[in-house]
């Protein structure tokens, strides 16, 4: 069980839920990190009493200081400040819950300095798998899964031989337009997008649910996480999100984890890891829950879910431009400058431009990333 640890992105849905964790546990908190939210910082600041904050827009760290003035608490920003945060001494765990490529680097610094990872951060694989991987075996490092559906595929391989299985299955809920064809999609509101049926995440996670993206980068992630081959990933959708992913077995068996949509619950169990703590979150009542329905996704409509497979297969950088590409699109749709059905055109055109890589370094992939996000910007 974590004894001590730091937050990447504390001030975000998955980091507010991992110090309700920390909390509930009553686990010391000793480094917590944010965008931009001053506000919100400064609240977990005076509650927690870490040693080390850091906001990454440099322009707000006076202000921050300010605010924290006579508090043993000291005070950085940018990437400097997440690479310390990542990296202190005491800690033995990095919560990483920063959203988007952002959160690489500080993850690689942590790794490179033995610190346990709880990962809810899915770009570091989806665009540099192969090398944060790597480093994790190097410096004996466990990479703990946050994300419901890599959890509960954890669970399901715990006591098992990764060789008898025969492949995973991730699960997903189809997000607001599950069922909806590409023609209908054509007029969806940002409103719409955002209103996720059974989920309270962040914005940039919940528009990638609605475009199935979130899947396809979540796909990418189960293969550097378990080592399991492309073709032996499945996709299904799943709307009660009850059952949040599955592992199928050599002998016919599925196994499958229950709970009910509650972060916290995998949060817990990467933080505790390979105990089980009690908690008063939800739990599941299966009598309440009645019929549980799968159908295949629909990739005609969401294009995404096939560009992060065709990522996959083509490997080097292509997943990188795709991770880049996304996080563009999706915040160019979060600003109302494009539409909804604009989002896959824009990331299959990225592709499509693309020089792949086949054996790249972290530059070449920060490189790519760059590269990308300026090519589209310019465009846009």
């Amino acid at each position: 069980m974590a004894k001590n640890i730091s937050i990447l992105g504390s001030t975000g849905s998955i980091g507010i839920q991992s110090l309700d964790v920390a909390r509930n546990l009553k686990i010391k908190v000793s480094g917590l990190s944010a965008n931009s939210n001053v506000d919100l910082l400064e609240k977990q600041a005076r509650e927690f009493m870490p040693r080390v904050v850091a906001i990454n827009n440099d322009s707000l760290r006076s202000d921050l200081e300010s605010r924290l003035k006579g508090l043993p608490i000291e005070v950085l920003s940018g990437l400097d400040g997440l690479k310390a945060v990542a990296a202190m001494d005491e800690i033995d765990t990095v919560v990483t819950s920063i959203v988007g490529i952002a959160g690489l680097i500080p993850t690689l610094e942590a790794v490179k300095k033995g610190k346990d990872i709880a990962l809810a951060n899915k770009e570091t694989l989806v665009t540099a798998g192969n090398i944060v991987m790597s480093e994790a075996k190097k410096y004996n490092v466990k990479i703990l899964p946050v994300d419901s559906e890599h959890s509960a595929i954890f669970q399901c391989l715990m006591g098992n031989n990764l060789n008898r299985v025969s492949k995973l299955i991730l699960t997903a809920s189809g997000g607001p337009f599950r069922g909806r064809f590409y023609e209908e999609l054509k007029e969806v509101t940002l409103k719409d997008a955002l209103n996720h049926p059974n989920w309270v995440m962040g914005s940039k996670i919940t528009i990638d649910s609605a475009s199935l993206m979130n899947k396809g980068l979540e796909v990418i992630e189960a293969k550097w996480l378990f080592d399991i081959p492309i073709e032996r990933i499945d996709v299904l959708i799943h709307p009660q999100s009850v059952i949040h992913s599955m592992v199928e077995y050599s002998d016919g068996s599925v196994l499958a984890q229950l709970g009910s949509p509650d972060m916290r619950i995998p949060i817990q169990f990467a933080l505790t890891y390979p105990d089980r703590c009690h908690n008063d979150f939800s739990k599941l009542d299966l009598l309440k829950t009645r019929n549980l329905t799968f159908e295949e996704p629909d990739i005609k409509s969401f294009p995404c879910l096939g560009l992060a497979f065709y990522a996959l297969k083509e490997g080097g950088t292509m997943p990188a431009v795709l991770n880049a590409a996304n996080e563009v699109a999706v915040r160019l749709f979060l600003e109302e400058k494009i539409r909804f059905i604009d989002i896959p055109v824009i990331i299959e055109e990225a592709m499509g431009k693309h020089q792949k890589n086949n054996n790249p370094s972290l530059e070449d992939i920060i490189e790519v990333d760059n590269d990308t996000r300026i090519m589209i910007l310019n465009k846009s």
